[in-house]
């Protein structure tokens, strides 16, 4: 963290700001075109400080967020999640319809524990249906197992991390403090208007390609009944009653010539008679 270092007092290291504005608008112009490019933002952050600001960052832009506890093989071993989240909508689907109600009591209190358990886990990726294109992180220590499984799947991460980090684990470090709650408020609410923007892009995108293709399903209507119209001029009955009309005074031209001359073979004949 030596080049994010701006000075040392007290035994307290202080963190450059100008690498700090650098590491958030590099992080917000990465964030922006992943998200214009149709890819998902996973905001991460289990501290206490950090909880409230990403679930509800998150869930203003529709995004998903981990806050609580990282599950060990949220991104390596999707497919176990996403297997977790199928008994999510069980267990909902039993609590909605009274079968937890007509359970037995020790039978019932499990399902409800295992109800509550994993909504505090997964609650925010249940909507996931893909791996994100990017992971927001605060705080590299704490968040270190979700960094190296998006490091092994090649996932880009954005972390925010203090003087105790090692930046060169993350894509793009945002050198800050990690454990106040308005930096991190302000981090990641800088992040939360680059998904906005983002996705302002994404839906103009969409809007675009569907006016492009109504376009090109318009005028291809004119060529093809254009190119009908020039297939029937071809073989229209006014053409050809006019072509065979036109062949005899082509044929008539040799025999007659041009000015009422003898044609050339009676000539012929003329001088070898004399």
């Amino acid at each position: 963290m030596a080049p994010y270092i701006f000075g040392k007092r007290s035994s307290i290291h202080i963190i450059d700001v100008r690498e700090t504005l650098k590491g958030i608008i590099r992080a917000k112009h990465f964030v922006t075109q992943v998200v214009a490019g149709g890819k998902d933002v996973l905001l991460v952050g289990t501290k206490r400080q950090a909880r409230g600001v990403v679930e509800r960052v998150a869930t203003d832009h529709n995004m998903h967020y981990v806050n609580d506890r990282w599950l060990g093989g949220t991104l390596t071993n999707f497919r176990t999640i996403r297997s977790r989240l199928a008994r999510l909508e069980e267990l909902e689907k039993m609590q909605e319809d009274g079968t937890l109600e007509a359970a037995s009591k020790k039978q019932g209190a499990a399902f409800r524990r295992e109800l509550r358990k994993i909504r505090r886990n997964l609650q925010g990726i249940r909507k996931m249906e893909r791996l994100p294109g990017v992971l927001v992180l605060v705080d590299q220590r704490r968040e270190i197992i979700a960094i190296k499984e998006a490091r092994k799947l090649g996932i880009p991460t954005i972390c925010l991390l203090d003087t105790d980090c090692d930046p060169d684990t993350v894509d793009l470090p945002i050198p800050g403090n990690d454990d106040a709650m308005r930096a991190i408020e302000l981090v990641i609410g800088e992040i939360g208007g680059a998904i906005a923007l983002g996705l302002a892009a994404r839906t103009q995108a969409a809007e675009q390609a569907a006016i492009d293709s109504r376009i090109r399903r318009r005028s291809a209507r004119p060529v093809m009944g254009s190119a009908e119209g020039d297939q029937q001029r071809e073989v229209g009955p006014d053409e050809a009653s006019a072509a065979p009309a036109e062949m005899p005074d082509e044929a008539a031209g040799p025999e007659t010539g041009a000015e009422g001359e003898a044609p050339a073979e009676p000539q012929q004949g003329a001088e070898e008679q004399s």
